[in-house]
């Protein structure tokens, strides 16, 4: 079905539609209007999916899930801290720095649950993961902002606040609550929401990246580097903390996942709404290379387990 292709391929059609937004920038510059409502519908459609039984069950292992909470909010943004570090040391500007730490700061990325899913992980811990940790990012992600990057710039905390609380909070739980309401409709849903959310992260992607073309052009190869670095290194430091904690085989790699995929759509977006659009590149960058890179661990992860 065309949704679920758009839901499985969304890795490819990411990288098609950045590399379209570069040659054609015009296309994707109208979408400036409604990148926030873009936004607003990924987290609409996760609620939609998200099935109560599965946060119950990983519910009940709550130390697990505060443990890999604690990852997220710490490991990641110290990660972006350290990028933002070594770009200024080599002269880059605030707002680009800065950039790096509104990624790393970020919950964990909606796409996680599907990429888990495919690799053999924890799918209940992964949801539980996702929902806790984006339910905290109206609190933690600005705070985490203001505590790393506000000798950078002046971080409009409130604005932040509540530009999360209106596209992240509000549209999650309003699809949780259509949820309990679809009745026999639900099993389309299921199928529609993650389609839905694969073309607003796909759009708002191009979008940055089409806001960005001329810096990207000019894009230094540090700011690639710090990308993949970035997201290498949330991978196998997830992996690694899920061996300090005695989890499990699946449950490692569901934190590996949730560690090293950011919601860098919602870095994008508040970067956009709250900063000038040059903070909003390494939100852009990461949030292609982490789909390829996370759509090519699911491959590995299949070959391995045949």
């Amino acid at each position: 079905m065309a949704w679920q292709f758009l839901s499985r391929h969304m890795a490819m059609l990411t990288l098609a539609f950045a590399i379209a937004a570069y040659i054609y920038p015009a296309l994707f510059l109208p979408f400036k209007a409604v990148f926030l409502w873009l936004f607003a519908a990924t987290m609409f459609a996760l609620g939609v999916v998200l099935k109560p039984e599965e946060a119950r069950s990983a519910l009940a292992h709550p130390s697990r899930i505060a443990l890999g909470v604690l990852c997220q909010y710490s490991i990641m943004p110290l990660l972006g801290f350290t990028a933002a570090t070594v770009l200024l040391w080599q002269g880059a500007s605030p707002a680009l720095a800065l950039g790096f730490i509104i990624v790393g700061c970020a919950p964990g990325a909606m796409a996680s649950n599907v990429i888990t899913y495919l690799a053999g992980g924890a799918v209940a811990f992964s949801i539980a993961m996702t929902m806790v940790a984006t339910l905290l990012s109206p609190l933690l992600t600005p705070s985490l902002v203001e505590l790393l990057g506000g000798a950078m710039m002046q971080i409009p905390f409130w604005p932040m606040m509540q530009t999360i609380v209106l596209s992240v909070a509000l549209p999650l739980m309003l699809g949780m609550q259509l949820r309990k309401r679809l009745g026999h409709q639900l099993p389309q849903a299921e199928v529609i929401a993650p389609g839905i959310a694969a073309i607003a992260i796909i759009i708002i992607c191009a979008y940055a990246v089409a806001a960005n073309h001329d810096r990207i052009a000019q894009t230094p190869w540090l700011v690639v580097l710090l990308v993949i670095l970035l997201n290498g290194l949330g991978y196998l430091l997830g992996w690694f903390s899920g061996r300090l904690f005695g989890f499990d085989q699946s449950h490692k790699i569901t934190l590996a996942i949730e560690i090293g995929m950011q919601n860098a759509g919602l870095g994008v977006a508040l970067a956009l709404k709250h900063f000038e659009p040059t903070t909003a590149l390494p939100g852009a960058l990461f949030a292609v290379w982490c789909i390829i890179t996370a759509a090519g661990m699911t491959r590995w992860q299949e070959r391995r387990a045949s």
